[in-house]
């Protein structure tokens, strides 16, 4: 909400500065130099406090223009979700599937489309086990400042090979890099997605596994919506962590279930 108040504060500052530049230019001649120093001072103020709004508002993961945005959800129950962001990958998704197997854990994989089109199977693979899979765009492009024809491109065609992957249901979308603007939310509200961002997210190189977990434990609560990174190589750490986070989390009595059933549980899916 706080992004939404300085949004809506540099809007205002905008109108009245052009209303009294407007005002002073219809002043006598000889001050209008004056005015044309001040109204160029205060254009380069208002951009730049205009492009840190954009910024800010890019970056927010509890606010968008438009549409549903979940970072958690208000719940008493002890649930949490638990996602991984990017592949799937040939060398790392396995691992990770047998840890959620052995340990009886559901999770929602927010895949990129270019990655699940070189490994179809482990995309089967992902939704035979149980668990959930999400858009995260074609090719991990930063949707911002792009035409809608890429935005639009980037998620169908992901969704499309979510599908052909065996996944039923809705099919929710994690912005790549968590950065969106104006045209992808206004994208996703006129074909009802949801964006989901997260809660907890404390994977900092070039922190432990135990300093991950640890983090994690400490931080997750009821309705909680946990980003985890786990499909490479350079995420070693975060791979590692990923057993303690769910006994310490199971062992507090937490139950694990997928971002929609997350939503289900107090209504956020409607």
């Amino acid at each position: 909400m706080l992004e939404a108040v300085i949004f809506l504060g540099l809007a205002i500052a905008l109108l009245a500065g052009g209303l009294a530049v407007w005002r002073l230019a219809r002043g006598p001649a000889r001050r209008r130099w004056g005015v044309v120093w001040r109204a160029a001072a205060l254009g380069v103020l208002l951009a730049a406090a205009m492009l840190f709004g954009a910024w800010k508002l890019s970056n927010a993961h509890t606010f968008q223009l438009f549409g549903g945005l979940v970072d958690r959800v208000e719940t008493e129950a002890p649930v949490v979700a638990l996602t991984f962001d990017d592949g799937p990958t040939a060398q790392f998704t396995a691992e990770v599937l047998e840890v959620l197997g052995q340990r009886q854990v559901k999770a929602t994989f927010f895949v990129v489309g270019e990655a699940l089109e070189r490994n179809p199977e482990l995309g089967r693979q992902i939704v035979a086990a149980g668990h959930e899979l999400g858009n995260h765009s074609y090719s991990h492009t930063r949707l911002i400042l792009q035409p809608l024809s890429l935005i639009r491109q980037e998620i169908e065609d992901t969704d499309r090979l979510i599908r052909q992957a065996g996944h039923e249901g809705e099919i929710h979308f994690r912005p790549p890099n968590g950065k969106k603007l104006i045209l992808l939310p206004y994208y996703l509200a006129g074909t009802g997605r949801k964006t989901i961002t997260w809660t907890v997210a404390l994977e900092s190189a070039p922190d432990t596994a135990d300093l991950i977990a640890a983090r994690v434990l400490e931080q997750a609560q009821p309705g909680s919506i946990i980003l985890l990174h786990v499909m490479y190589e350079s995420r070693a750490e975060s791979r590692a962590a990923l057993p303690a986070i769910i006994d310490g989390l199971q062992a507090k009595g937490y139950r694990f279930v997928t971002v929609s059933e997350l939503l289900a549980a107090n209504g956020a899916d409607k």
